[in-house]
């Protein structure tokens, strides 16, 4: 499927569910308001007006000038994120009704009552769910804190036990991301002084004439060791050649289907740090991860250090011998429950693992930055600042 193909196929999905998730909490909401008509129609016309707005104006926002697409989306974005709070607090208030349905109809029965409780609901999920999306949009937009993460590596040479490196993933530079957050963040990672500096893919959306100006400050990025770029999806929804092209421009090593030998320490000792590119690019005409290519040639004894963006990769990166693998793309769900609908895709939605059965281990950022709703809820956006450990040390 071509790349306009899979655009076309996802906004068609997204469309259908908006509808029905618009539909459901309408219905829901006449029920426990107990509307009337004239209410039925304000609200027919507020929730269609913004399902609309919202199917329409997510893909339309891509061919606007930036100025007037990062408008839209401010108002696109969030009410997403506001729908998909009030989809689960109305499913909660659903179950609880039942229970209570089946409770009142033992005698006596009491409709007045039942009427004030029935009401009493619709009210709270309005109340509970502009709470909830306040407070998610308060943590979305706050400042990235840097999660400090020890890892213990049984192959790491003991002259390189301590080794600091900083990953950063998921930045989805683009309508609602700027510049200015994005200087924020560098400066953060700077400030750590890291030996090593690992973007693990989606650090845009849109386009280089778009956003050159916004990731301009990820040439300011300095590691002794070095800063190094994989490819996520989303890179390839912006036209992924331009991209890593640029990213090299800017001083980032790009590492596609590549390897490359980590020297440090006062003995020299090294180690592979090897970059593979998403999981899902083999969608892409002559795209693909290519794991086997990248460790071509390599001394197994080595230990192994592998960025992939989705964590979907961990199976073959750990046939292959792969010690950590480093990725994102989850966001940690960003927005509680949907962690466990990630899960369904991925084996891993955040934090350090040990692959079943072997001695790979799994870091999966929840991400420093967000797509789509700048919100979160259940989830922390990270910069995460890992010491590597050896267990010869």
């Amino acid at each position: 499927m071509t790349r306009m193909g899979h655009i076309i196929a996802f906004l068609g999905i997204f469309a259908v569910l908006m509808t029905v998730i618009h539909l459901y909490l309408f219905l829901r909401f006449n029920f426990y308001l107990q509307w009337g008509l004239s209410q039925r129609r304000i609200a027919a016309l507020i929730l269609g007006s913004l399902l609309l707005l919202t199917v329409v104006g997510f893909p339309a926002s891509r061919s606007l000038p930036r100025e007037m697409a990062s408008w839209l989306e401010w108002v696109v974005f969030p009410w997403m994120g506001c729908v998909l709070l009030l989809l689960v607090v109305m499913l909660v208030a659903d179950i609880l009704w039942f229970v209570f349905s089946l409770l009142s109809s033992i005698p006596p029965y009491d409709p007045q009552r039942r009427n004030l409780i029935q009401y009493s609901f619709g009210i709270s999920v309005l109340g509970l769910s502009g709470f909830l999306s306040a407070f998610s949009l308060v943590k979305g937009l706050r400042q990235v804190t840097v999660k400090p993460l020890t890892i213990a590596l049984k192959r790491l040479p003991a002259s390189l036990d301590g080794l600091r490196v900083v990953q950063i993933t998921d930045l989805h530079i683009g309508p609602l991301i700027h510049e200015h957050w994005l200087q924020q963040v560098v400066d953060q990672v700077n400030d750590l002084k890291p030996d090593l500096i690992v973007l693990t893919g989606d650090v845009v959306d849109g386009s280089v004439d778009e956003l050159k100006k916004d990731v301009a400050p990820l040439a300011q990025l300095k590691a002794a060791l070095g800063v190094y770029f994989i490819t996520g999806n989303h890179e390839y929804y912006s036209g992924v050649e331009p991209w890593c092209d640029h990213m090299a421009h800017l001083g980032l090593q790009v590492l596609r289907n590549a390897r490359v030998s980590i020297k440090a320490g006062d003995k020299g000792d090294s180690f592979d740090l090897a970059g593979v590119d998403d999981w899902a690019s083999h969608q892409f005409p002559g795209q693909g991860p290519d794991l086997p290519g990248a460790l071509k040639n390599r001394d197994p004894h080595k230990l192994l250090v592998l960025l992939a963006h989705q964590p979907a990769a961990i199976e073959e990166a750990a046939a292959h011998g792969v010690d950590l693998q480093l990725s994102g793309h989850t966001h940690g769900g960003q927005i509680w429950p949907f962690n466990y609908l990630v899960h369904l895709q991925q084996p891993y939605v955040a934090g350090l693992h040990r692959h079943r059965d072997t001695t790979t281990q799994i870091y999966v950022s929840s991400g420093t930055g967000f797509w789509g709703p700048p919100m979160r809820f259940g989830t922390t956006a990270e910069i995460t600042h890992i010491t590597l450990r050896s267990s010869n040390s």
